[in-house]
């Protein structure tokens, strides 16, 4: 369930990152995901206090989240792949299969590590508010923005690449009055 009033102002890098019960590194807690939207509630020096959907909260280190526009990207008009319809279907699928493995681990027909096995692999983010969502796309390693009739990128697990013929043409050039 997503906490009222829930606004993501930054997410936890690419790789993960620790996180503590206070700020305090001797008392660590569970990491926090990659890419997980996240709210940024206090800062103390380079600590930040931050706030999950879930209403789950946590100390990490400040300096490292990633700070994401105020508001969301707009949707911009329908492009090929923009119908959010499948990445909808891809998320029930993963959360119907993550259920079905708790069921029958309460149950007590799978045990812990044919637990994790089964498991193992599944992601899966969502945040919704309002008309708004953020879907976490593990095929694609990308969080989305939607508005309920088309998605925009968001944020990703991996950064813009510079090798010239990644999408078939030469990287970005930075070009200034002094020139390239």
């Amino acid at each position: 369930m997503t906490t009222p009033g829930f606004r993501p102002t930054h997410v936890v890098p690419g790789d993960g990152m620790p996180a503590w019960e206070t700020p305090d590194p001797a008392r660590p807690t569970v990491p926090l995901d990659p890419l997980l939207p996240v709210q940024l509630l206090e800062r103390r020096g380079d600590w930040g206090h931050v706030l999950c959907s879930n209403g789950w909260a946590a100390w990490v280190d400040g300096r490292l989240l990633v700070s994401v526009p105020q508001d969301p990207p707009p949707a911009g008009p329908p492009a090929a792949g923009a119908d959010p319809r499948p990445l909808l279907a891809r998320a029930e699928h993963a959360l119907s299969r993550y259920r079905t493995a708790v069921e029958e681990r309460a149950g007590g027909t799978l045990d812990g590590d044919a637990f994790r096995a089964r498991t193992r692999g599944l992601r899966l983010g969502i945040v919704v508010d309002g008309e708004s969502v953020w879907l976490y796309d593990a095929e694609d390693g990308r969080w989305v923005f939607g508005d309920g009739v088309r998605q925009s990128t968001y944020a990703t697990d991996e950064g813009p690449s510079s090798a010239a013929g990644d999408a078939g043409h030469a990287p970005t050039q930075v070009v200034t009055p002094d020139g390239p």
